[in-house]
């Protein structure tokens, strides 16, 4: 028999523990990153030992890291990303400075060595994007204010960990005290960094979109899915290359694509990508446990792990007290970032590796972190079921949870202004809603006005059928978020078939979205405003308001039409054009022929 490859093997190993594990983890209630993580304990040189090379493995699956990053940023306009400038800079630098420092306090008062205390503080003060960014996703917790401000933190610290490894080497020197540090070279790489970032964001302005508009053309499907890929991979290389972080280079590419009209094929292309290494990834994490450090110094390693979580904990929260998150919000927001990260593997290694701390010291550290990371996730669990309830009705001002089955004929899914109005139209009438929105804020206020908003994320079967689905019978999707909103649809026709959906279209692609899944009472949320902010212009240039009401409705109906007609062309953007051409001629000449029509009715 031929000799089996040892990739077939080894892809074997990885599919089949992630198949057993996660399963059972989701059926248990514990997450699929538990799941993957224990599988990669079980598979691992401490378990079954059917794999030995983790470090391998693990740094070609920290991929799985990079290409969520770029489908972050694809998710973050350029202007979202400056409005979050202070977030980042601001509450980023204060969590990472503050958590360094006390950390970096508490080990030196224990007596350790200031050098040690320092690279433990910098490296532990970082947290685990991978965890964090797959928890608030499962959750929908990113366009939350907590998962806003987890974001921009993460994002802080991808920056951050650039200057932390620059440092670790000049402690190295200091402590083998051969004198003062020799620095070589470093105006020729600053300047290749710079030039390197500017020639992404010059290029991905330029070029991008051009060369994926190109191979679009072609129509070969596979092709555009390499290019994406080569797109990350291409990012990532440049800024390995220059010493930067190869996540922060794939979110740099993610966010100047995020215009593009590109976004949406590129997310739905590398998202099956993303969820397999992501989940290699915590495999690999699960393999790379040093069971030999836990058993040499049980009662070390857990004072290290509850110590630093604790500390951590303490200065977060703090934080989110500073930074008025909503109450319920905080205990989440804490927790993700109080347990250990990638990056601290990374600084935790190179310390070691320029003699800045111990070797048995860094394996101790980097077992801390991963034990963290291992216990967050179960940690999550408990909280969800010991101490979020407690929370939630401790006394302070906070929204009422969904969790008794409502009876609502209408079931509203957000409570902006575009959902707030539906309510009161309805309300006004005597007829009951359910309404549900996932801003705690947003709730608070209603709350205030008289309003009883549920707080859930309607994306989620079964507080679906808490709200009252399997007996409504209108659900009208009110939220300004274009995925949630497909999300949803796409939920309630699988789910609760009976159910006539009204929904929100965002802008014109949001809408043949909506029509593909053969939606029809669909409304643009700018629409009818514009038409009639047009009417009244046309009113105070001195045309009669009959005749601008008249032109408006005019428009109006010409539009509606003008939409059916492009729904079957939308993908063509050639032929979409075309008639759209044709369609604004067309008006504009019945326009006019009415007007003469009129001017040759008046008396003369």
């Amino acid at each position: 028999m031929e000799h089996t490859p040892a990739w077939l093997i080894s892809s074997f190993i990885y599919l089949s523990a992630a198949v057993i594990a996660v399963p059972l983890s989701k059926a248990l209630g514990l997450g699929s990153i538990i799941g993957y993580l224990v599988a990669g304990i079980a598979i691992g040189p401490w378990g079954l030992g059917l794999v030995s090379d983790v470090q391998e493995i693990l740094h070609f699956a920290e991929f799985g890291v990079v290409l969520m990053l770029f489908l972050v940023g694809l998710e973050l306009e350029p202007h979202r990303l400056w409005s979050l400038r202070r977030p980042i800079f601001g509450w980023g630098s204060a969590q990472v400075m503050g958590c360094a420092l006390v950390l970096t306090a508490v080990a030196m008062g224990l007596g350790v060595d200031w050098r040690t205390a320092l690279v433990g503080g910098l490296g532990l003060a970082l947290s685990s994007t991978a965890i964090a960014l797959q928890v608030m996703g499962e959750r929908n917790l990113l366009p939350t204010t907590g998962g806003q401000s987890s974001f921009a933190i993460l994002l802080f610290q991808d920056v951050a960990a650039i200057p932390i490894l620059a440092l670790l080497p000049l402690l190295g020197v200091v402590s083998a005290s051969t004198g003062s540090p020799v620095i070589v070279g470093k105006e020729f790489e600053a300047l290749k960094i710079v030039a390197v970032i500017a020639g992404i964001v010059l290029g991905g302005r330029l070029a991008l979109r051009p060369m994926f508009r190109w191979i679009a053309r072609s129509n070969t499907p596979e092709i555009f899915t390499a290019a994406a890929l080569l797109l990350v991979v291409g990012t990532a290389a440049l800024m390995q290359w220059v010493g930067l972080s190869m996540a922060l280079g794939a979110f740099l590419a993610g966010v100047l694509l995020a215009e593009s009209e590109y976004r949406r094929e590129l997310e739905t292309d590398l998202e099956p990508f993303k969820g397999l290494l992501l989940g290699l990834f915590f495999i690999a994490v699960g393999m790379s446990i040093d069971f030999g450090v836990l058993l040499a110094s049980p009662g070390l390693m857990a004072a290290v792990v509850v110590g630093f979580l604790a500390v951590k904990s303490a200065v977060i929260f703090s934080l989110a007290r500073m930074m008025k998150l909503p109450y319920q919000e905080r205990p989440v927001f804490t927790l993700l970032l109080a347990q250990g990260g990638e990056f601290a593997f990374v600084v935790f290694q190179s310390a070691a590796s320029v003699n800045a701390i111990a070797a048995q010291t860094a394996s101790l550290l980097i077992g801390a972190v991963v034990v963290s990371m291992l216990a967050s996730p179960l940690i999550l669990v408990a909280m969800d079921r010991l101490l979020m309830p407690r929370y939630v009705h401790c006394g302070v001002p906070v929204v009422d949870e969904i969790s008794e089955p409502q009876s609502a004929p209408i079931i509203i899914a957000g409570f902006g202004r575009y959902g707030q109005i539906i309510s009161r139209v309805l309300l006004a009438q005597g007829i009951a809603v359910t309404v549900l929105d996932h801003d705690a804020e947003m709730i608070e206020v209603a709350r205030k006005f008289g309003y009883r908003v549920f707080y859930g994320d309607a994306t989620r079967l079964d507080l679906l059928r808490t709200a009252g689905a399997e007996r409504a019978r209108i659900f009208v999707v009110a939220v300004d978020d274009v995925e949630q909103s497909l999300k949803m649809v796409d939920l309630v026709q699988a789910h609760f078939p009976q159910l006539q959906i009204v929904a929100r279209a965002r802008d014109v692609t949001h809408w043949n979205k909506l029509r593909d899944r053969n939606i029809m009472l669909v409304e643009r949320e700018l629409f009818e405003s514009s038409l009639r902010s047009a009417r009244s212009v046309l009113e105070l240039l001195g045309l009669d308001p009959d005749a601008a009401l008249q032109s408006t409705l005019r428009f109006r109906q010409h539009n509606l039409e003008l939409f059916e007609k492009l729904h079957p062309h939308y993908k063509d953007s050639a032929k979409m054009i075309a008639v759209i051409k044709q369609g604004r001629q067309q008006l504009e000449e019945q326009m006019a022929q009415e007007r003469q029509a009129q001017q040759e009715l008046k008396p003369k």
